[in-house]
């Protein structure tokens, strides 16, 4: 064996000694980022939505919709999409109808809370009270 087969071996096994300890190294990954886009809608603000309101009124609580139908100015839509890569997605709609102005009727994804069903114990109650009653 030669001088430079030696230091070629020499060569050869530091390195794959030190390949063990080396860390893992990881391509790096584009960053992606959140995007929301559209109106916020919230359950407070469908909460306040009543029908005979204005649409001065509904653009106070709403804001100013996103998408007005260009034939139908009695019908405003809102949009409200967020999208985190990976994690989560979510779209929300609501549309708000009118009549001479004024907030006949909505439909989406939310619903007023005061119009939601009664649950179960409230049937309870109230039979319970009308029971009393007579």
């Amino acid at each position: 064996m030669g001088f430079r087969t030696a230091t070629l071996i020499a060569i050869c096994s530091a390195l794959a000694a030190c390949s063990f300890s080396l860390p893992k190294l990881s391509i790096p990954r584009v960053y992606k980022m959140t995007v929301q886009q559209g109106n916020v809608i919230t359950q407070a603000m469908i909460d306040q939505l009543k029908p005979g309101m204005t649409r001065s009124q509904v653009s106070f609580v709403m804001g100013e919709p996103v998408i007005r139908n260009t034939f139908d100015d009695d019908r405003w839509d809102y949009i409200y999409t967020i999208d985190i890569p990976g994690f989560f997605q979510e779209d929300r709609r609501v549309s708000l109808y009118f009549d001479n102005d004024m907030l006949a009727y909505f439909t989406g994804d939310y619903a007023p809370t005061d119009q939601l069903p009664p649950t179960d114990d409230e049937d309870t109650v109230t039979e319970a009270a009308g029971s009393a009653a007579n």
